[in-house]
């Protein structure tokens, strides 16, 4: 039985996974943006990701918790997930008022 310490360190481990996934996920929508794809090749990048991201969490978690699914490690990836989120949404209204600002000092042409 692992005490609440180890849990703390694997729920913060599985965090920072969540948050991987989620911002390699966004990688994969900006290389969209920039190279445009079909629909059925939009469809095939994603279960490609999806195929890999999955064998990510599960090594991660056959690492951190020899394989058994807790409750902690899935709140963790969950979590990570919505922090990673916010962080991208805050990052997004920040360049959008810095694009503002310079376009009101006329450097943006």
């Amino acid at each position: 039985m692992i005490g609440i310490g180890m849990e703390a360190l694997i729920f913060l481990y599985a965090g920072l996974g969540g948050m991987m996934v989620l911002f390699a996920y966004y990688v994969l929508i900006c290389f969209r943006h920039i190279v445009k794809h079909s629909t059925a090749a939009a469809g095939v990048e994603d279960i490609l990701f999806w195929l890999a991201a999955s064998g990510f969490i599960f090594k991660q978690m056959y690492d951190t918790t020899y394989g058994s699914v807790r409750w902690f490690f899935v709140l963790g990836l969950l979590s990570g997930a919505g922090v990673g989120g916010c962080i991208i949404r805050l990052g997004k209204k920040i360049n959008v008022k810095f694009q503002k600002k310079l376009e009101k000092s006329g450097k943006n042409r």
